[in-house]
């Protein structure tokens, strides 16, 4: 009797400690994965021993800020500051292999993703501080690579900000939009 009044009471313990839990709600800006190759998370699902067997090769992990009827650059993100592209944690970009960024050898492992955008440009960083939240431990000092690009206009507005690869030809080059504007970020292999 003694045992079965304590195995009662350890589960009514347990029960309680359980649904005291509060778990945080849903975040605003969702996290998000990009590789390139794009399909290269489904490998597993490919029909071809080629799709199967396809490696990846760069990846991005970013949470992905909404618009939400703001005015995104030069209002909500201010031109000539430095942003981590994207939402919450610092965005990381990972290479599984040694890639070249605007001349400068980057060697293959886990990096983050700052730029400073400016109405007609953007200077984008690859930079070797690691499991930050946004970009207030940002230190140029580490900064491994940068490269300056155009930003366009996209075709329509871009809701909540995206980062996408397509293939190059000396590697690919990685897409970045939010709101009207775009750049292309050229990564060679």
């Amino acid at each position: 009797m003694r045992l079965l009044l304590s195995i009662a009471f350890i589960l009514t313990l347990s029960i309680t400690t359980m649904s005291a839990q509060k778990f945080p709600d849903v975040d605003k800006s969702p996290m998000d994965m990009a590789y390139y190759p794009s399909r290269v998370a489904f490998r597993a699902f490919g029909k071809t021993d080629e799709e199967k067997n396809v490696k990846p090769l760069i990846r991005v992990v970013y949470s992905r800020p909404m618009k939400n009827g703001r005015v995104v650059f030069g209002e909500l993100q201010k031109y000539g500051e430095v942003w981590r592209v994207g939402a919450n944690e610092s965005t990381e970009i990972q290479f599984f292999q040694d890639v070249t960024i605007n001349g400068k050898k980057v060697k293959a492992g886990r990096y983050t993703l700052y730029a400073t955008p400016n109405k007609d440009s953007w200077e984008v960083f690859i930079n070797t501080d690691l499991d930050n939240w946004g970009h207030y431990a940002y230190n140029a000092e580490h900064n491994v690579a940068s490269i300056k690009v155009p930003t366009k206009k996209t075709e329509s507005t871009v809701e909540a900000m995206a980062i996408m690869f397509e293939k190059a030809d000396k590697g690919a080059n990685m897409l970045i939009a939010w709101d009207d504007t775009m750049v292309s970020v050229p990564i060679e292999f």
